[in-house]
């Protein structure tokens, strides 16, 4: 008779035990996955998402859905289908309808997957593996002419690393700060010269890796993420000091090494900044504040931009604020996407949707920061570093609801704050007793 009292638990477990196992394992696919494959890491991430949501009936386990970040998350989602739905256009509302698939997996990955340290120490090494991997294939193209699989780099004379296209600069930037810093932050706080020697030969083949990748704003992001290190961790500064002399140095003798990345690194870029406003760029962005001033509340709906960026619109709103009237450029004003997170999302769900993923991203900051500790936890400090470059508001970006950027920057959200409550538990942002001692 008592059996089945004793069945059922014992089935229960081993069925979250599976939920687990096959959510841990399509977490740790998927970098690899947003390396190679858009589809394939959409597909992934739905899926940890969707055996959150089991795992959590299973266990009756709802704890989680009361995260504070999940509120302005659930706001700007619910803002989307509104907008989506008032703009009429079917593939938008459709969109908003999965949009909510990210934000289960930030969660899964904070309040389920990434809990144990062990698995956050697996996914880091993954990373790091994948790291040295796009570095070797960037040096190998740089100096054969064409990476392991036969592609020469892009027509600008980007190099592509292990791609076909040139995304290598934006990848390694996803992977410098949470793969490669922790490891040269462990370095500079040990008494070991072979591993000071190590750590900063590492710091200079990645940074040296990204200017000859030639790519301008995840150069310009690196450097960022590296100057806000270096605030943070005060025996990181006399290293900062010397990267900024070689990177100087290097981009010097960029006519010489690389004659191609001195004129998209430098000649170009300069240009852009000086012409900005007439810039491809520029463009974009005047169109961009045009949508969203003409539909301030309600905005656009999903992929507002891309459907409404051939519609002229016209504006006076501003002119009491003393600025001229604006109008929309049809012409080279368009593209898929505005290039820019927060004026993309200002035209999907106008001012109130971007008043409610600031105040995510600000939940998500909040936490990040009161645990912060670099000497104790390079990986957290590491990861809040990265969250602040990818989301530095001052930057030409990918779409932001797409993958694989919508992949890299949730991931790196789930995780942050996952080790962010570890520290909390163990008590890290307080300890005296760091994992890093100073010597």
């Amino acid at each position: 008779m008592m059996a089945p009292a004793f069945s059922v638990p014992r089935l229960s477990d081993r069925v979250a035990a599976a939920l687990t196992l096959c959510g841990t394992g399509c977490t740790f696919l998927l970098p690899l996955l947003l390396f190679y494959s858009r589809a394939l890491s959409d597909v992934a991430a739905t899926v940890i998402g969707c055996l959150f949501l089991l795992h959590s009936a299973l266990r009756k386990d709802w704890q989680w859905t009361q995260t504070l970040w999940l509120r302005p998350a659930a706001l700007f989602c619910g803002l989307c289908l509104i907008s989506s739905l008032h703009i009429g256009v079917h593939g938008a509302w459709v969109q908003a309808l999965c949009l909510p698939r990210i934000i289960l997996f930030a969660a899964a990955l904070e309040s389920w997957i990434l809990v144990p340290a062990i698995r956050r120490r697996v996914l880091a090494a993954i990373l790091f593996v994948l790291a040295l991997w796009l570095i070797s294939q960037c040096w190998e193209q740089y100096l054969t002419g064409t990476n392991l699989m036969g592609f020469p780099p892009a027509d600008d004379g980007a190099l592509t690393g292990p791609f076909m296209k040139p995304r290598a600069g934006f990848t390694l930037l996803m992977l410098f700060f949470p793969a490669l810093m922790p490891v040269v932050l462990h370095a500079l706080y040990t008494k070991r010269l072979f591993a000071w020697a190590g750590g900063g030969a590492l710091l200079l083949l990645s940074v040296a890796t990204m200017v000859l990748i030639g790519q301008r704003m995840s150069n310009v992001l690196l450097l960022f993420g590296l100057l806000l290190t270096a605030l943070m961790v005060r025996r990181f500064r006399l290293p900062f000091v010397l990267i900024l002399v070689g990177v100087a140095g290097l981009v010097a003798n960029l006519p010489v090494i690389s004659p191609p990345t001195y004129a998209k690194l430098v000649l170009k870029f300069s240009s852009q900044l000086h012409h900005f406003t007439q810039s491809d760029y520029g463009k974009l962005y005047r169109t961009a504040v045009t949508m969203v001033v003409s539909h301030p509340w309600l905005g656009l709906g999903m992929d507002g931009f891309r459907n409404f960026c051939h519609t002229p619109f016209h504006t006076d709103a501003l002119t009491a604020l003393g600025m001229p009237p604006l109008d929309s450029d049809t012409g080279k004003g368009c593209n898929i996407h505005p290039h820019n997170y927060y004026l993309q999302i200002a035209t999907t769900a106008g001012l109130p949707g971007l008043v409610a993923f600031g105040l995510m991203l600000a939940c998500w900051f909040r936490t990040g920061l009161r645990a912060l500790a670099p000497m104790q936890n390079p990986q957290q400090a590491m990861l809040f570093v990265m969250c602040c470059v990818v989301l530095w508001p001052v930057a030409s970006t990918s779409a932001l609801l797409s993958f694989p950027t919508a992949g890299w920057i949730f991931m790196f959200a789930g995780w942050l704050l996952a080790a962010s409550a570890a520290a909390h538990r163990s008590g890290q942002s307080s300890s005296t007793t760091p994992v890093c001692k100073k010597t």
